[in-house]
């Protein structure tokens, strides 16, 4: 089986060999949740409604990537410094920490979220007309949290050892079967919503049975679950694996606080019907955003590899390149959601209400898109050395510090209404991906230098 080389190849090819499967693999998992969306937006007369109740439970969804981040990549960076240093043990007990706290979490995450699911959603904005929809859903999609965050959460373990196509086709298995089996309950079963749901954990189930078969079986550095003594003694990876991960965790955490925040202000300035047009700005959001994910996760385990084996240049060189993929991608993007804003909105509804008002959300929305690169990239460099301090205060300082207070200031304090829930994001964007960018210019590049003194 076809490995990275870390060590010989070069950075862009480096790169290229771990992004584009990623990519890949990216896209697939985006189809998850899209083509659930898709489908039931065309749910016979309920799909707006319904369409409006799966974003209400985006948080819930938010959550548990977010705590897969905070294990899965939170440890694969220490992961690959380890093995840059050429210390496969070590490397081996990160990784099984990682898996044991993954399986833990989730365990206690489903339980405590089916407890409390209905509260949940109406703290999120659920009317009683929504809530009908979406605890189904939510109930359902629940019982496939921990092979969703063992898949996610040990994804990244996969790509760090170099096989990136593998950790590609762990999701497209997931992907694919979704595909296939969404249509069959939604529409064939007649499930509707729940058959959305239902669909979505079976396809997580294959795929995290995949992810463990390679871990377990096939790969250089296998996984196992941890005793509790053996736990005990290795709490010193625990800690920095939260640590670090805490920046990853905190970004899809913070995505999820904004994404309440926005439906409490939407329900009372715009209704259910802007709750349903936030719902496909974020699904459009995601499929814009998931290259940029995978380029600067693709760069990542690249960036610790030489930060761990003390290689400046390379480090460097790593920079540049990730940086200058993302920024050439989101020209274009950006290009085609001020250009065809409307062939976007049709991919999720055909709801003609929905049409203007949703077109003008996204114009807001995504106006200063291309400076959220920068944070991007800042970000990335500092999870990726293990500059932990800063990898967490800017994936609070964007969402917590600007976006949450500029969504209740705008649409209240400036009378913006529903524009001024839209318009925090590209305000936020300007602010943080600056501020992100230069700081970690001003601090990471000095100390490459240093380093090849």
């Amino acid at each position: 089986m076809k490995k990275i080389d870390f060590d010989n190849d070069s950075i862009k090819k480096n790169i290229l060999q771990a992004a584009l499967p990623m990519l890949a693999a990216q896209i697939l998992s985006l189809l998850y949740n899209i083509v659930d969306r898709i489908y039931i937006a065309r749910i016979p007369d309920m799909g707006t409604t319904a369409l409006g109740a799966v974003g209400l439970c985006f948080p819930i969804i938010m959550l548990t990537i977010a705590f897969s981040n905070l294990f899965g990549s939170g440890g694969a960076p220490l992961f690959s410094i380890k093995r840059g240093m050429s210390d496969d043990r070590a490397a081996n007990t990160i990784m099984n920490t990682s898996f044991t706290m993954v399986c833990t979490f989730a365990v206690v995450f489903t339980a405590l979220c089916m407890i409390f699911a209905k509260p949940l959603l109406i703290v999120f904005g659920a009317s009683e007309n929504a809530l009908k929809y979406a605890l189904p859903y939510l109930l359902i999609y629940l019982i496939g949290t921990l092979p969703s965050m063992i898949s996610t959460g040990m994804n990244p373990f996969i790509n760090a050892q170099g096989y990136s196509t593998t950790g590609m086709l762990s999701v497209a298995i997931g992907a694919v079967a979704n595909l296939v089996l969404d249509p069959l309950f939604i529409f064939g079963f007649n499930f509707g919503i729940k058959g959305a749901a239902i669909a979505t954990v079976i396809s997580q189930i294959l795929s995290a049975l995949y992810v463990l078969h390679f871990l377990r079986k096939k790969a250089e550095l296998k996984v196992r679950l941890m005793t509790l003594s053996e736990f005990s003694e290795n709490t010193r990876y625990a800690k920095d694996i939260i640590s670090l991960g805490t920046s990853g965790c905190v970004m899809q955490l913070t995505n999820s606080l904004v994404s309440i925040c926005c439906n409490n202000v939407l329900s009372v300035t715009g209704g259910d019907l802007y709750i349903s047009v936030m719902t496909i700005v974020s699904s459009i959001r995601q499929m814009v955003e998931t290259p940029i994910y995978a380029i600067v996760e693709g760069s990542s385990p690249v960036l610790s590899y030489n930060y761990g084996a003390k290689r400046p240049a390379r480090v460097r060189k790593s920079i540049f390149t990730m940086g200058l993929l993302v920024l050439l991608y989101t020209a274009v993007m950006w290009s085609v959601i001020i250009l065809a804003p409307h062939a976007l909105i049709a991919i999720f509804s055909s709801d003609s209400t929905l049409m203007d008002d949703a077109v003008k959300a996204l114009n807001i929305y995504f106006a200063a898109f291309i400076f959220m690169d920068l944070q991007y990239i800042g970000q990335t460099t500092f999870k990726s050395l293990n500059k932990k301090k800063r990898a967490i205060f800017f994936s609070l300082l964007r969402k917590v510090f600007i976006v949450v207070p500029l969504t209740y200031i705008l649409p209240y304090s400036f009378g913006m209404g529903t524009d001024g829930v839209f318009m925090a994001e590209p305000v936020s964007n300007v602010i943080g991906g600056s501020i992100c960018f230069v700081t970690m210019l001003g601090t990471v590049l000095p100390e490459l230098r240093r380093m090849e003194q």
